[in-house]
């Protein structure tokens, strides 16, 4: 019975802190290009599923305090396009913007969109690596109980779920970083061949505001 009220708990304290980044995130007036200076590593944002670019500002202010030139595709809007259309815009981006050794740092569904990018979309290799934060690498199953298409895609049988479980090659330049529960995620986000980083904490959304999330985002961007 415990462990069930942690996991109620865990969910509720989930979808407060999504409900709260939302509403910030509709409020915000904070322009893409504020954040495209700096001398350190291009870094290229990808939010998850319904999120636009704000739904990660206080990631992207972060990065972009720490010296990254951060790059967001408002294009993405609410990030409801397919993932192989989402990874075109993605990929248009990065060589329209002439961006090299860029990490991409990407939540959830982002982090399906920067992988089918690096597997086929980057053939110069701008792309030097992704942090994927709660990916459903393998899917989720509860995707197969969902009315609405775009949550229906993450199904560990739908087509672009399993040509990307099935494609290993570019998994080591990725690392998908992940809590003890994900209440969205029940097989978790480890990637085969990729460095694979558990957190003592949980959720699928207030994992981007932990410290731990946020520094070693941080330390991958700015590693050589």
């Amino acid at each position: 019975m415990s462990g069930i009220l942690q996991a109620a708990r865990w969910w509720v304290q989930d979808y407060l802190y999504a409900a709260g980044r939302q509403v910030l995130g509709a409020l915000s007036r904070t322009r893409p290009e504020e954040f495209l200076d700096g001398p350190g590593r291009p870094v290229v944002v990808i939010p998850g599923v319904y999120e636009d670019w704000r739904f990660m500002l206080p990631l992207v202010q972060r990065l972009h305090g720490a010296g990254h030139p951060v790059h967001v595709v408002a294009l993405l809007r609410r990030n409801r396009r397919a993932v192989p259309k989402a990874a075109d815009l993605i990929a248009a981006y990065i060589r329209d913007h002439d961006l090299k050794d860029a990490v991409i740092v990407a939540h959830s569904k982002g982090g399906l969109i920067g992988k089918f990018v690096m597997m086929q979309l980057d053939p110069e290799h701008r792309i030097a690596g992704m942090v994927a934060v709660c990916a459903p690498f393998s899917g989720s199953r509860y995707a197969s109980f969902m009315l609405v298409p775009s949550l229906r895609a993450f199904s560990p049988r739908s087509a672009v779920t399993r040509q990307l479980a099935r494609e290993e090659r570019v998994n080591e330049h990725i690392t998908s970083v992940y809590g003890r529960f994900d209440p969205h995620i029940p097989e978790g986000s480890s990637l085969p061949g990729a460095r694979n980083i558990q957190l003592d904490t949980a959720g699928h959304f207030r994992i981007l505001a932990q410290e731990d999330t946020i520094r070693t985002i941080l330390d991958v961007a700015a590693a050589p």
